[in-house]
């Protein structure tokens, strides 16, 4: 490509939110200021020098296209494209190790060339999963179910050990003399979702009880999730409820399903 065409594309390429990566082969040749950001990056040359081949970046989860989905001596991209549109789905770690779901697009060249698109459909894939599994939320407040949960913890063990991440757990109790309304437990539940991060799961655990399970770091980080939590009750009065905070840490080489146990204890 000359040198005033290439600049041309690149400025064009960079006004793009989508990633935009050129492939010739299984050769990055270009990509676009968003893909670099994502990945830490200041260019195209820095990203080849310190990255393998491209597709070793997939996450290796079951629920997307990732290496050991591809045909031995066959290129990814051509793998992905014999699939549904709607299975065109890969996840990336960032640069700080946040997992995110992108669709993909792909434009072949007659010289060989194919530009390949990256869309970041993080929430509406999570929007899609809920409304295709509406048995996994809890009709009444809008959080995962108990049993959901359990389903797929090992999953979301997978995700943290990939992640290099702990798993805590924090269990929110309300105590009182009478049982809450259907109108309470909603909007309690509301409250929390707007406290906690998109990527955490709230589980409606008991009748009322809530559990909150996320990944973090270390326990430090665990701690101010807590402290968000308690907060958050602090500042939310429910006449004649009270609430009991329980965070409980993952402790080194301890599995889910005995860290889960804990709860019911």
């Amino acid at each position: 490509m000359e040198k005033s065409c290439l600049s041309l594309l690149q400025s064009v390429a960079d006004l793009n939110e989508a990633f935009v990566v050129i492939f010739q082969q299984d050769d990055v040749l270009f990509t676009n200021r968003a893909f670099n950001k994502f990945f830490g990056v200041s260019s195209t040359k820095e990203y080849n020098q310190n990255f393998g081949a491209f597709v070793n970046n997939f996450v290796p989860h079951p629920y997307y296209f990732h290496g050991e989905k591809v045909p031995t001596s066959e290129i990814w991209y051509n793998a992905i494209s014999e699939l549904e549109e709607i299975d065109r789905v890969v996840s990336f770690l960032s640069h700080t190790h946040e997992p995110h779901a992108f669709s993909v697009s792909i434009q072949n060249n007659e010289e060989g060339f194919n530009v390949v698109t990256f869309t970041d459909i993080t929430q509406t894939l999570i929007k899609r999963i809920m409304t295709q599994n509406k048995t996994n939320i809890d009709a009444r407040t809008g959080a995962y179910t108990k049993q959901y949960f359990l389903q797929i913890k090992q999953s979301f063990q997978d995700a943290a050990s990939f992640n290099e991440k702990i798993i805590s757990l924090i269990s929110i109790d309300i105590f009182s003399e009478t049982t809450l309304s259907h109108e309470d437990i909603k909007e309690f539940a509301s409250e929390l979702q707007h406290t906690i991060r998109n990527d955490d799961m709230l589980i409606k655990w008991e009748n009322q009880k809530f559990v909150l399970a996320f990944l973090v770091d270390d326990a430090e980080n665990a701690k101010w999730v807590s402290i968000k939590i308690k907060s958050m009750l602090a500042n939310y009065k429910l006449a004649g409820f009270s609430y009991e905070v329980t965070m409980l840490e993952q402790k080194p080489s301890e599995s889910i399903g005995k860290l889960i146990n804990r709860v019911n204890s």
